[in-house]
């Protein structure tokens, strides 16, 4: 009897060491992805760091000038609409640095976020194919396009809170004032947090239907609880608008909540694919 239970201790010893090995591989194996990642984000920081001036100027500033791309846009709808007040012909904005080193550290910082912005899609992509060995074919096959719609959507959303919400917000924000008696003077530290906050938060915002794509594969959403609680997705969306984008104006508000609407109904339409394909599923084991 003694002899047995040193036998079936030394198995399981050996299926524990096993499994902390496979544990470890799959660690190392995460490990060298990251690192991957990581270069390359260095690689799109380094670059954008060489043509920092061009993209300081043309980028980051863009915003904050009456010529950018947005403001131009709303002056030649001004004019086709026949309504005045929408062309912007001064932006009230006045910029300081208050720190000894707060240029040095402002070029590193605002080039690391968009050398991490660009390097996100990368970064999707090591981290699906340190996920792909683990799924069945189906769950491959079902997967199938996640790293080109995941970032295909992110900069989607980084293109319209560029273009749409920063702009917007920056001409309403920097024009607002409680008293005539308190001056506008941003540091440009403020100025770049909230132009890189309003364009990657909506680039995860717009990442809306690939997490419902997930949680309805886990059945924890399905479209019928999403379509049921539509009314309440549209009095958060307003609100999201409102917050995000802190204008007076129905049009404003309008712009930004109406892609929100329509990610909201792709991602019912989600939903119920997932859903459609798992009924399948179950239609099928049940015949066999």
């Amino acid at each position: 009897m003694s002899e047995n239970k040193i036998i079936k201790a030394i198995k399981d010893k050996g299926k524990t060491m096993e499994a902390e090995m496979s544990f470890f591989d799959h660690l190392e194996a995460l490990r060298w992805h990251l690192i991957r990642a990581s270069v390359a984000i260095v690689i799109f920081t380094s670059v954008v760091f060489y043509f920092y001036d061009w993209i300081f100027d043309t980028v980051i500033m863009g915003p904050s000038r009456p010529t950018f791309w947005t403001y131009r846009m709303l002056c030649e709808l001004g004019a086709m609409l026949h309504r005045s007040g929408f062309c912007i012909d001064k932006i009230n904005i006045q910029l300081i640095n208050t720190e000894m080193a707060g240029q040095f550290t402002l070029q590193i910082n605002s080039a690391l976020i968009i050398g991490i912005t660009l390097g996100i899609p990368y970064l999707i992509w090591e981290i699906w194919r340190f996920i792909k060995p683990a799924l069945h074919d189906k769950e491959r096959k079902a997967a199938t396009g996640f790293v080109f719609y995941a970032c295909i959507l992110f900069f989607m959303g980084v293109l319209f809170g560029y273009y749409v919400i920063t702009p917007m917000s920056i001409n309403f924000l920097s024009g607002y004032t409680v008293s005539t008696k308190i001056q506008n003077l941003f540091s440009i530290d403020s100025y770049i947090s909230s132009v890189a906050t309003l364009t990657l938060a909506t680039g995860v915002v717009f990442e809306l239907p690939i997490l419902v794509y997930i949680l309805s594969n886990l059945g924890v959403l399905t479209p019928k609880f999403m379509r049921e609680t539509r009314r309440y997705a549209v009095v958060i969306i307003l609100i999201i608008a409102a917050i995000v984008t802190p204008t007076p104006d129905m049009l404003t508000m309008t712009v930004v909540s109406i892609p929100l609407f329509v990610l909201y109904e792709v991602s019912i339409v989600v939903a119920s694919l997932v859903e459609k394909r798992k009924l399948k599923k179950e239609e099928e084991f049940m015949k066999s």
